[in-house]
């Protein structure tokens, strides 16, 4: 009996599309994906998950590429508009599993800063019974690291366990230490994928 139900946010609570402006900064978009490789932002936005300070790494890179400053200095300035709307769906699912006391559990990659800044502008990130934020933790998914100190943590482990990301091998990663999972694909969907589980939505 699946016991905690685990929820990564961008892309399943939360849209993380930085897309959303870089189209509009960058609108060709071969273009665009050669300044993302060239300067390397997939990794500068993995070091900020995984406990970088969120503004001064940006900009230190953005001093790196001063040809690409303001652009990639957007995505410390303009960083709520990449991670927009909500998912009311997902939350709504949330929502009913907490009325039935079913334990709601945060697993997230995020900065330490600007997961204190989603919160500001969220109320419903401080949902959670416990929160598993990998700038926080110095570990990131899918290392199993992070799956471990969530287990650790919370004292559940295995089969007690259900997540949900929007990322296979994420996924892929708890399912092998015995956890439940499911790729998110839509609200209706993850009700699905929780009703076959037992739950009552």
């Amino acid at each position: 009996m699946v016991k905690a139900v685990v929820f990564d946010i961008g892309n399943v609570l939360m849209e993380w599309h930085p897309d959303k402006i870089y189209e509009s900064l960058i609108p060709d978009a071969a273009r665009r994906h050669a300044i993302f490789a060239e300067v390397g932002l997939d990794a500068m936005n993995e070091a900020v998950d995984l406990g970088a300070p969120f503004k001064e790494t940006i900009y230190a890179k953005a001093d790196a590429f001063p040809q690409y400053g303001d652009l990639i200095r957007a995505w410390h300035d303009r960083w709520i508009e990449m991670a927009q709307p909500l998912i009311p769906g997902s939350w709504e699912i949330l929502r009913r599993l907490k009325a039935q006391n079913v334990p709601v559990l945060a697993l997230s990659n995020f900065g330490v800063e600007s997961y204190d800044y989603a919160k500001s502008v969220y109320s419903e990130l401080e949902a959670f019974d416990v929160e598993f934020i990998s700038g926080r933790l110095k570990m990131i998914k899918p290392d199993p690291a992070i799956y471990a100190h969530l287990e650790a943590e919370t004292g559940l482990a295995g089969s007690d366990l259900v997540f949900f990301d929007d990322r296979q091998d994420n996924i892929d990663a708890a399912i092998a230490r015995g956890w439940h999972g499911f790729v998110f694909t839509s609200p209706k969907q993850m009700a699905a994928d929780l009703q076959s589980l037992g739950f009552d939505l």
